[in-house]
């Protein structure tokens, strides 16, 4: 039997590549809805092509234009009806996509109706950890991480036969300024910060490798996905980008995962788990491998990295804000509003001048999200 798939954030750079997964395995894939916030036409022109039946798109300026374009699609307006269209009962996996923040509300949705959900989207673990992990549990509802590191350390778990980890090394690429001095970077471009060397990605998410707080997110998503404390999570630069994480256990014996860097993988493991199904792509070769090289990061050069560390330490509502503030942070960096450390500034601003809160509801994420939002805005 087909898998049904529900893609939130279809027209991103994890969305397309799910929808490639899906055309080499139209037998045991279909697609039950897609979600876009602006990119209409990709949007119209993914549901014409995989004749998807559901379509949501967040604009309201771009409803009548994905509306008219699809008369035989039911297409709907808004992040209430993507929450509607995941609980559908026809659903079997949702592929959680969309970026930043707005990821929340429908990934919760699809947890509550107990959906299988493929996380690619981190923010959704850093600002509301306790709460997401927790419905998890309530409604039984089976998270399998989409980011290589975490689809790699869930790998590695798998063939521990349930022994403890001791340790969890995260490997990071370094981004495009990993050789840069300080002073350079300080007046790096939003183009020369775009400039990843060796993935794919949108612009966010891109910006976020360049700063190190992509990777800081990744602490704290492990952190939740794995049962994992600060002390027990390293983090290492790697940037030949075949070791995609690492898991360390009692005895000194280290599992590492390794692969092409090809976003693909994750995915179609994350959808079709337990079963791993052919996937057209480079192969490693191990006989051209040069060198694995291994380096630990600057976090002088890199303070999100160490932020987002303070953050999940310090606990409650305070990755919630820190999330919040980089977002808006990132947004005006690429509107070349601020510089390149104000990204961290601000956040280390934001995340010193938000109220406290230990044990946060939903509503006081929310709420948090709001405040520090507007706290980081320029």
């Amino acid at each position: 039997m087909a898998k049904s798939i529900a893609i939130l954030g279809s027209t991103g750079s994890i969305g397309t590549q799910t929808l490639d997964v899906v055309r080499q395995h139209p037998d045991r894939f279909s697609v039950f809805m897609i979600s876009a916030n602006n990119n209409a036409d990709l949007l119209i022109e993914q549901a014409r092509a995989f004749r998807v039946p559901h379509v949501v798109i967040c604009n309201p300026a771009k409803f009548s234009q994905v509306r008219d374009a699809l008369p035989e699609a039911d297409v709907r307006l808004g992040i209430d009806a993507a929450c509607e269209l995941v609980q559908d009962p026809s659903v079997d996996v949702v592929v959680a996509a969309m970026v930043g923040f707005s990821g929340l509300r429908p990934t919760l949705a699809a947890i509550e109706a107990s959906k299988t959900i493929a996380l690619a989207n981190k923010e959704t673990l850093v600002a509301a950890g306790s709460i997401v992990m927790g419905a998890a549990a309530k409604y039984k509802a089976h998270i399998y991480p989409v980011d290589s590191e975490h689809s790699a350390i869930f790998q590695c778990l798998l063939g521990a036969q349930g022994n403890k980890f001791s340790r969890i090394h995260l490997t990071a690429s370094g981004g495009p300024f990993r050789t840069w001095e300080k002073s350079r970077i300080a007046s790096a471009t939003k183009n020369e910060a775009l400039k990843h060397p060796n993935w794919d990605m949108g612009a966010k998410i891109t910006i976020d490798s360049a700063t190190m707080m992509n990777k800081g997110f990744e602490v704290i998503e492990a952190a939740w996905l794995f049962g994992a404390d600060a002390s027990e999570i390293n983090v290492v630069v790697h940037p030949e980008s075949v070791i995609h994480s690492m898991v360390e256990f009692a005895d000194g014996a280290v599992i590492a995962q390794l692969g092409c860097p090809d976003m693909r993988l994750p995915i179609q493991l994350a959808m079709a788990y337990p079963e791993r199904l052919p996937l057209e792509g480079k192969r490693l070769s191990f006989s051209e491998m040069r060198a694995l090289t291994f380096e630990a990061p600057d976090l002088e050069k890199f303070p999100c990295l160490g932020l987002a560390f303070d953050a999940m330490k310090r606990g409650g509502n305070i990755p919630c804000a820190m999330n919040a503030a980089n977002e808006a942070a990132v947004a005006a960096y690429l509107q070349d509003k601020i510089r390149f450390y104000d990204i961290p500034d601000t956040v280390s601003r934001v995340m010193d001048g938000v109220n406290f809160v230990a044990e946060p509801t939903l509503e006081d994420i929310f709420r948090t999200n709001e405040l520090a939002y507007g706290m980081a805005r320029v």
